[in-house]
C-alpha cells in the first residue's frame, strides 16, 4: 500500500478533514462546518454530546496537514428527558466512585450542564481518567478540568530521563524532540510528523516523577 504524499492546500486539507468527519461513526458530519486557513482548521457547528465534540478534534488532527484546530463546536443535547443537575452531580459522583484508579480526592462542581473538577492528584494520567470518566455522562456539556499534581521534588537529571525515554519510543523514530527543565516544569520542543507523535512525547513527558507541568511547544512538520 502506497501513501498519498502529504496534503497542501487549504482546499485539500479542509476536504479531508470533513472527510475523516464522515469516516467516524459517531459523528453526524454534517452538523460540522469545517474551515482551514494555511492548516488551521476551525470546527463549527452542533453535537448532542460532550463526547462527539471532543471526538471530532481528534478526527480533524488525524488528518494530514492540519497545524493546529480551533474548536467553536457547541453542545446541544437532543436527548429527550434531559438530566437535570441534580441527575447530573449523581451520575458524577457514582462515576468518580466506580472508575478504578480516580483518587478520593478529586471533586466536582456542576453548575447547569458544565462540571468543574477539583483535587489534588499524583499523577497526570489520574486527572486524564477523571476527566474522560466525567465527559461520557449523559447531559454534560463541557468539563473543566482544574484537577492539580502534588508538589513534587526537583532534579538535575530529569530532562536526562525524559529523554531518553523519548529515545526509546518506536513511535517517536526520526522525530526532533528537545528537552528542558526548570523547577518542575518541563519545555518540550522541536518537531513530529503527527499530532500523535505530539501527545505521545507529552504523554512520557508526565510520566516523570520530577514534573508538574509541562509546556508542550512541539511544532507538527508534515512537510
Amino acid at each position: 500500500m502506497s501513501i498519498a504524499t502529504p496534503l497542501r492546500s487549504d482546499h485539500d486539507v479542509q476536504t479531508a478533514v470533513e472527510d475523516e468527519l464522515d469516516w467516524s461513526p459517531e459523528l453526524d458530519a454534517a452538523s460540522i462546518g469545517v474551515s482551514s486557513d494555511d492548516g488551521a482548521i476551525t470546527l463549527s457547528g452542533e453535537v448532542s454530546t460532550y463526547l462527539q465534540r471532543t471526538a471530532a478534534t481528534k478526527a480533524a488532527l488525524r488528518v494530514r496537514g492540519v497545524r493546529t484546530v480551533v474548536d467553536n463546536i457547541t453542545v446541544h443535547s437532543t436527548i429527550s428527558n434531559t438530566p437535570t443537575e441534580n441527575d447530573i452531580a449523581k451520575s458524577i459522583e457514582r462515576a468518580l466512585e466506580w472508575t478504578a484508579g480516580i483518587p478520593t480526592t478529586v471533586k466536582a462542581e456542576v453548575n447547569g450542564h458544565v462540571v468543574r473538577l477539583t483535587g489534588e492528584v499524583e499523577w497526570n494520567f489520574e486527572r486524564e481518567d477523571a476527566r474522560r470518566a466525567i465527559q461520557r455522562i449523559k447531559g454534560v456539556d463541557y468539563v473543566e478540568n482544574l484537577i492539580t499534581l502534588r508538589a513534587r521534588p526537583k532534579d538535575a537529571s530529569a530532562a536526562k530521563h525524559i529523554t531518553a525515554a523519548l529515545e526509546r519510543n518506536a513511535s517517536l523514530f526520526g522525530t526532533d524532540i528537545t528537552v528542558h527543565v526548570t523547577d518542575t516544569t518541563a519545555k518540550l520542543t522541536g518537531s513530529v510528523h503527527t499530532w500523535a507523535q505530539r501527545r505521545t512525547a507529552e504523554h512520557i513527558a508526565w510520566s516523570s516523577p520530577y514534573v508538574t507541568h509541562i509546556e508542550n511547544q512541539i511544532i507538527v512538520s508534515w512537510f
